[in-house]
């Protein structure tokens, strides 16, 4: 048995384990199986891998993007660039030994799902958020010379808070991109502080959370004018990335 699976903590909102569980049946993969491993402590994953020696490869979420870098024996040239990592292989050599390699495909999902969207007067990003997706769209936004900033709820000498938001700065950035989990089933009644009165129809507004399919955030911004686009495109395009990565042939050192 091929074992590959999902860690993080929540995974009520995800549909990883679903999407990976319909292609392997339409794919007629009967010998692989992807499983939900949650987890609120990242010093469970190595154990974990102990314990299935059938593991090969995982998909990484909230909250451990970021926290999982140390852990990990080897880093992708993007993910080292991105700072994040949202997909792991499990490497096995003989007498119980791995090496975990991390790779980062929310870019390259990310990338593939806005392009087409984008439009020529869409000049200038704000990323709600400053998580390891939030990273990974930035790295997409350098990539496509795009100028962008990052808003948090703290005050900062780099980035906006959600106080600084108003009519001139909405009008300014006329893409707007929630990386944050506010509007995540269960919580689907909330939403990112920021002036919705503001947007027009010339805002694009990408929400990365697929579940509900239109969050507060997308509705809010859509009742405004804006076009909007939720994070279902990109979940299907990372997670086929990883499939790949996960299939890669091994070659010996």
């Amino acid at each position: 048995m091929r074992r590959f699976g999902l860690f993080g903590y929540p995974l009520g909102h995800s549909y990883s384990k679903k999407f990976f569980t319909e292609k392997f049946q339409r794919e007629g993969r009967t010998d692989c199986v992807y499983d939900n491993f949650e987890s609120s402590n990242i010093q469970e994953l190595r154990n974990l891998v102990r314990q299935y020696p059938d593991l090969e490869g995982l998909n990484i979420t909230i909250p451990f993007k970021q926290e999982i870098i140390p852990m990990l024996d080897n880093l992708d040239e993007i993910s080292q660039r991105i700072g994040a990592v949202n997909t792991v292989r499990v490497i096995r050599g003989e007498g119980g030994k791995f090496e975990l390699h991390g790779y980062n495909t929310d870019a390259w999902g990310f990338e593939l799902a806005i392009r087409p969207i984008l439009r020529p007067h869409h000049k200038r990003a704000l990323i709600l958020g400053t998580g390891g997706s939030a990273k990974a769209v930035s790295y997409v936004f350098r990539k496509l010379n795009m100028e962008h900033f990052f808003v948090t709820r703290n005050e900062s000498r780099f980035h906006y808070t959600y106080s600084d938001l108003n009519f001139n700065t909405m009008k300014a950035f006329q893409v707007v991109v929630n990386t944050t989990p506010l509007g995540m089933f269960p919580n689907s009644d909330e939403c990112p502080q920021i002036p919705y009165e503001f947007l027009t129809h010339k805002n694009l507004c990408f929400d990365l959370i697929y579940n509900p399919p239109q969050t507060m955030f997308l509705t809010k911004s859509k009742e405004a004018g804006a076009f909007i686009h939720n994070g279902f495109r990109m979940l299907r395009l990372q997670a086929e990335k990883a499939w790949e990565i996960w299939n890669e042939p091994i070659f010996a050192q």
